[in-house]
């Protein structure tokens, strides 16, 4: 079975987070929520989204790592919310173990303004085409600007990245394509009637 990890901090946007886990789970794919930024609760931690939503998610980040610290699941997502995805890039432990998922020719994903603001922080974006919430491009490394896409969501090899909430379903709808197949995607795609 495939695994995905989701990683939640104070100030996620709502739709951006959850769509993907509740796509990528009826595909059939474990899906982990990981707690960087929040309060401690157990062996987890409780993040408020930009929209005063509590959530709980499946474990910390410290117990994340320590079952995926040496190898990355199979794919790594960043929800987007300006402040949430402020709080991710603050997090060293995280950045570093995108980059590990990335080297390890993992699938990452970020929305909204997480493909600037957090994946501008790392190798990831080198020359690879990108999108994010219009005019957050500008927050990104001044290198990867050049290969910014003015478009809802773009899938270039293993990078996947959308620009904002509007944007949720595409994106969790290629995550699941790429992960669980064509066929599961269209399973999914008739039974929730999209567009």
């Amino acid at each position: 079975m495939k695994t995905a990890a989701v990683f939640f901090a104070d100030g996620f946007e709502d739709v951006e987070a959850l769509t993907p886990v509740d796509y990528l789970r009826r595909a059939g794919i474990n899906v982990i929520t990981v707690g960087i930024k929040g309060k401690p609760y157990n062996d987890s931690m409780i993040v408020t989204s930009s929209h005063d939503v509590r959530l709980i998610t499946d474990c910390s980040l410290e117990g994340y790592l320590r079952e995926y610290g040496e190898k990355a699941p199979d794919c790594v997502i960043c929800p987007g919310g300006s402040r949430g995805a402020e709080n991710l890039s603050e997090c060293e432990a995280l950045l570093a173990h995108l980059e590990k998922a990335w080297n390890e020719k993992k699938i990452v994903a970020a929305i909204c303004a997480s493909p600037a603001v957090v994946l501008g922080k790392t190798n990831i974006p080198h020359g690879k085409k990108w999108t994010c919430y219009p005019g957050m491009d500008k927050e990104s490394n001044p290198e990867y600007v050049g290969m910014y896409v003015n478009k809802t969501f773009v899938s270039d090899g293993n990078l996947v990245t959308a620009r904002g909430a509007g944007a949720s379903e595409e994106f969790a709808m290629e995550l699941v394509r790429l992960l669980a197949g064509e066929e599961s995607a269209e399973k999914i795609k008739k039974g929730t009637l999209q567009r």
